[in-house]
């Protein structure tokens, strides 16, 4: 086993994709303990933690034979971490530390290293923090955002004040901006809430 510690990350990957269960184990303790580290800080779970590495490290096992021989191996594992961790904030109303630590996450790694999010998964995000305001909020920023109505023509539409419409759409934005911000999508927030 002390050889495959001399190897480069290109070179474990080949043995990696030839079955070789020395590489495999050479690659698991060389990135177990960063990947670790970056996975608890978003989800402040070490059990959670641990599963997604472990589910992580399976795939690598199982889809060895699909990786490029030129891939760079830790802005792969860094991504699936992410992606895994995106996942989970998309399909269940998530504790609010996810989200919080997602853009410490991302901040601290090689921005080379991670693709760009897919704005359809960003959307669905928005649009699921967006469903949870209060009814009345929700349908003012629709009305606002999606059918780009004026807040004066809100007003008159739901019978309510200029002046309503205005702090409730502050109000929601209030609300969406800093989670979302919090997931690191400062730029992009900037365009879909403007």
């Amino acid at each position: 086993m002390g050889m495959y510690s001399e190897y480069s990350d290109s070179e474990l990957i080949e043995l990696l994709k030839s079955g070789d269960r020395f590489a495999f184990t050479e690659i698991y303790n060389r990135y177990w303990s960063v990947l670790y580290a970056q996975v608890y800080k978003m989800l402040r779970d070490e059990d959670e933690a641990k599963d997604v590495i472990q589910e992580i490290f399976s795939k690598l096992w199982i889809n060895a034979s699909a990786i490029k021989s030129n891939h760079n191996l830790g802005g792969l594992l860094y991504t699936a971490a992410r992606n895994k961790v995106l996942n989970s904030i998309e399909k269940s109303r998530v504790r609010h530390d996810y989200a919080k630590s997602i853009a410490a996450f991302v901040s601290e790694t090689d921005p080379d290293t991670i693709d760009k999010l897919d704005e359809k998964r960003l959307s669905k995000i928005i649009e699921r923090e967006i469903q949870s305001l209060p009814p009345k909020m929700r349908e003012i920023f629709e009305l606002s955002r999606k059918e780009n109505l004026s807040h004066k023509e809100i007003a008159e539409k739901l019978n309510l004040s200029d002046q309503t419409v205005k702090k409730q759409v502050q109000n929601a934005l209030k609300i969406i901006r800093p989670r979302i911000e919090q997931i690191g999508f400062s730029l992009a927030i900037l365009i879909i809430l403007r």
